[in-house]
């Protein structure tokens, strides 16, 4: 089994970086978004790119919350269920294809952008769009350093976020 590499917090420089990092999550957060729809959203892209403790921390998040057991678990499988709306299918469009960037020369397809706009106001888009990139960052830095999932506390970013 692996080892946790490197504590991004442990070192005065790393934790300079990620008291910045959480400032932009943060400005997120604040946003009109639906907080769920973040979750789901933060979820489906820490599913596509491994990230072990991000998946445990968004779907233990979203359970906390109250959100169903049966959308959190079809958050991988989102375009063969019919339990999420219009405005959660084109966000998730959004999130999927903006994590697989490398996967197709065009990114974001016409169509899903075109979906997103009929759902959402610019500021929730400018939203959307940090959103993705921000999780896909974290989902970055995370499996770099090995940080594994299964022992996140619903509450932790909450928590997190009042000590800095």
């Amino acid at each position: 089994m692996s080892v946790l590499r490197f504590d991004l917090t442990a070192n005065e420089l790393g934790a300079k970086l990620g008291k910045r990092f959480q400032s932009v999550s943060m400005a997120i957060m604040g946003s009109t978004l639906p907080k769920p729809l973040m979750e789901i959203l933060e979820l489906r892209a820490s599913q596509i790119n491994g990230c072990g403790y991000c998946v445990d921390a968004h779907a233990k998040e979203l359970a906390a919350a109250g959100e169903f057991a049966t959308r959190i678990n079809l958050v991988a499988a989102w375009r063969e269920a019919s339990v999420f709306t219009g405005a959660e299918r084109a966000a998730l469009a959004l999130a999927e294809e903006g994590t697989r960037l490398a996967d197709a020369h065009t990114g974001v397809s016409d169509e899903t952008w075109a979906e997103v706009r009929e759902h959402f106001d610019d500021d929730q888009i400018a939203a959307l769009v940090y959103l993705v990139a921000m999780i896909n960052a974290a989902n970055r830095l995370l499996v770099i350093v090995r940080q594994k999932g299964g022992s996140y506390q619903a509450g932790g970013f909450a928590a997190m976020a009042n000590t800095r």
